[in-house]
């Protein structure tokens, strides 16, 4: 069975024998009393991929955002999360609301509408914290941040993203032979965006392989919720397993990173051909390890269906419209052009079977809809 179900996408899995023996999973003690080993070394790395002052380890992102939005809440405060954000960020946005702070969402990558919201709360006394994704998959498009960074900075507010899924794949200087950009740093190098009120939050889970979560941002920010925050006193840092990984995927991205990345760019363009040549219509034009695609006409699951059928094992997603169904394949760099063009075949082959399906229905539907014919015709 082909597999692109996978958010592995730089195909890293951090086998017990390629990250070695730990004393143990976990000393016991909360981080604000201890730093897990390899913490300090490991959160100076993070902040620098992503060209920030600083950076915090964190158990999840559902903690991380939980609580920086508490710390960021008040009566003066509204939050302006895009309509398709991550529903990560948007839960810890919407508890964040008991202590006052107000909630709304903008149409999504709306930079227009977000700073007409903005200007609203700032007559009536509320700064903005501005809430989105980096790169929205289920439109294929990176987030207008530098736009949203200038609302932030208008009416004193902050930029707050989710950049799981960027982070890893997308990096500064992209350019032809590099459409994902360099190093892997996430959005914030992608637009080469950085400043006091912006913030990222990520899980290093998806590229990376590593199933813990970074904040990253300016220095004394950062400075403040390492000495204030609940999380370190109350929860379990991420394990010295995790941790461990997410060293050792630093290491591989330092040295191999570009050419995992250029190998997702050549396998999702290949994708992409063997899917507009069945019909299909991409989400986006950016090869990014998320492919999806509009179906017209079709159905995007009886189409999921066919291809496991065919032995290949895809995803039916919804698109960031909240209603569209989108066929979407996730590729990772230990995927194969052999494993692409048998998907490819694979998918011309559920296209036609659906078509043809459909079309003996509406025939079908067409010979019973036919009146029998009157006895003053025969």
């Amino acid at each position: 069975m082909l597999d692109f179900t996978s958010a592995l996408y730089l195909g890293m899995r951090h086998g017990s024998a390629e990250l070695g023996p730990w004393p143990a999973l976990s000393l016991g003690r909360p981080a604000a009393l201890e730093e897990p080993p390899g913490a300090t070394d490991l959160a100076p790395r993070l902040a620098g991929l992503q060209s920030t002052g600083a950076a915090l380890l964190l158990p999840s992102t559902l903690h991380l955002f939980l609580e920086l939005f508490c710390r960021l809440a008040g009566r003066d405060t509204t939050f302006l999360v895009d309509a398709a954000a991550y529903p990560i960020a948007r839960w810890g946005a919407q508890c964040a609301s008991v202590r006052g702070a107000a909630f709304c969402c903008f149409p999504h990558q709306d930079a227009g509408q977000l700073a007409d919201l903005a200007a609203v709360a700032q007559r009536k006394g509320r700064r903005p914290v501005i809430v989105c994704d980096g790169y929205c998959p289920g439109c294929g498009t990176i987030a207008p941040l530098p736009l949203y960074a200038q609302v932030a900075a208008r009416h004193d507010g902050f930029l707050v993203l989710d950049d799981t899924q960027a982070i890893g794949i997308l990096g500064g200087d992209a350019d032809a032979l590099h459409p994902l950009g360099r190093n892997g740093g996430g959005s914030l190098c992608w637009h080469g965006l950085s400043g006091p009120r912006i913030l990222s939050g990520a899980s290093l889970a998806k590229a990376f392989g590593a199933p813990l979560a970074v904040l990253a941002g300016d220095f004394e920010f950062i400075r403040q919720w390492r000495a204030q925050s609940a999380t370190l006193v109350h929860c379990s840092p991420p394990s010295a397993v995790a941790i461990q990984a997410a060293r050792r995927a630093l290491d591989i991205n330092r040295l191999h990173g570009e050419a995992l990345r250029q190998t997702l760019c050549l396998l999702a363009q290949r994708l992409q051909a063997w899917a507009t040549g069945s019909g299909l219509m991409p989400v986006g034009r950016l090869p990014f390890p998320v492919q999806s695609f509009h179906a017209p006409g079709q159905s995007a699951m009886a189409l999921q269906q066919g291809l496991m059928r065919r032995g290949v094992r895809a995803i039916v997603t919804l698109a960031c419209d909240g209603v569209s169904r989108l066929l979407t394949f996730l590729l990772c760099a230990r995927h194969h052009v052999a494993h692409i063009d048998a998907a490819g075949r694979a998918l011309a082959q559920a296209v036609n079977e659906t078509r043809a399906t459909a079309e003996a229905r509406t025939g079908h539907y067409c010979m019973a809809a036919t009146p029998f014919p009157s006895r003053s015709s025969r």
